[in-house]
């Protein structure tokens, strides 16, 4: 079977939704904005970029908008190339645009089966918007197709009136409770706390008694600073599929474009032990699929699945096997020699850009006297 080689989380430019969730890090920023960009790149160029061969294996692939994903009438193309170069691909959505599921369905059971949603469960905006009917429609439509999925809710101070009857037609509609994860607040840069007007320990009385793992580990490394040895980088990146730019992670020390001629290797730099983020707040994802081998986590499946009252489960067979590997099960990790020489390096690179600020900022005085 399959194992992970390497873990990709593709940017998706598109800056707007058809939901308005007060406690979405783009509505808090006030960055929502009625654009659907253009692709610079065709969807063969990605596959090119993202083949096997370049990538070293069998890929696991993430497709997330900074609105909703499923907007734009060109995304389908590119999930679909991805998927028959033979990676595995998941996709971020609120599950509000029919006509892009009932295209979905249209693909081959053999790429359905590699194909994987997080469906994020709105409950107040899908409510108020008159859209929680065609959201679970959705859902079913997929999961009857092929596809494995997952429920995931952010949780709000505002929601919890309403954590009854949310958890119930949940549960009624596909045999089990949604996930919940944690939602950072993005209105302080510097820390990126708990989003919430509760004490932490209200907070998980609260959203930690639904037996959701996502919850529970994300809760464990969430506001802790990561100084280990990290293989961002290499064995996983962040790509905007619109720019072709790559980032060793969010919060990235060193960039470059990787759709621009797909001929030339892709350069694989690990952050190491330079991590320039307060700390992991999508660990779940990244520190849960190996890139901090000597830190201990679930497997990323079970923090997707559920088992549901009828024993089906939301991840199928395949799907399921492959999210249960670790990067660190197909990647050789680094010996001494080139820990130190790859820490050297960010370094480096580090202390040139501080200088470059420093010059800008003195030429900046300069001038305006």
């Amino acid at each position: 079977m399959d194992k992970i080689k390497r873990y990709i989380e593709c940017f998706v430019p598109i800056t707007t939704c058809t939901l308005r969730c007060h406690y979405c890090y783009i509505v808090q920023n006030n960055l929502f904005n009625s654009k659907i960009h253009k692709f610079k790149y065709s969807p063969d160029t990605l596959k090119k970029a993202l083949s096997k061969e370049r990538l070293g294996g069998t890929c696991l692939v993430n497709f997330c908008a900074a609105g909703e994903t499923l907007l734009s009438n060109q995304i389908l193309d590119y999930i679909k190339a991805v998927l028959e170069e033979g990676h595995y691909v998941m996709v971020v959505t609120n599950a509000t645009i029919s006509a892009r599921f009932d295209e979905i369905i249209s693909f081959s059971p053999e790429l359905l089966n590699r194909l994987f949603f997080k469906f994020s469960y709105h409950y107040i905006e899908l409510t108020k918007k008159n859209l929680l009917e065609r959201f679970f429609e959705n859902i079913k439509k997929v999961r009857d197709a092929g596809c494995s999925f997952t429920l995931e809710v952010t949780p709000c101070d505002e929601l919890i009136p309403l954590i009854d009857e949310m958890n119930q037609r949940a549960f009624i509609e596909l045999g089990g409770l949604p996930h919940f994860t944690i939602a950072r607040d993005e209105r302080d840069p510097e820390r990126l706390p708990i989003l919430t007007s509760m004490s932490r320990e209200k907070y998980i009385e609260t959203w930690g008694r639904f037996e959701s793992p996502i919850f529970d580990y994300k809760l464990k490394i969430f506001e802790v600073k990561r100084n280990e040895f990290c293989y961002a980088g290499d064995w996983s990146f962040w790509l905007n599929i619109g720019t072709g730019m790559m980032r060793q992670c969010y919060a990235s020390i060193e960039q470059h474009n990787i759709l621009d001629d797909v001929s030339k290797p892709i350069p694989f730099h690990a952050i190491g032990n330079n991590c320039q983020e307060h700390h992991c707040y999508n660990g779940h994802s990244f520190i849960v699929l190996g890139d901090i081998p000597e830190l201990k986590s679930p497997v990323y499946a079970d923090l997707r699945n559920r088992i549901c009252a009828d024993g089906s489960e939301w991840l199928k067979p395949d799907m399921k096997i492959f999210m249960s590997s670790k990067l660190y099960e197909s990647n050789d990790e680094y010996t001494y020699k080139k820990k130190v020489k790859v820490n050297k390096r960010a370094q480096r690179i580090i202390l040139k850009r501080e200088i470059a600020i420093k010059v800008k900022l003195i030429l900046g005085r300069f001038l305006r006297k």
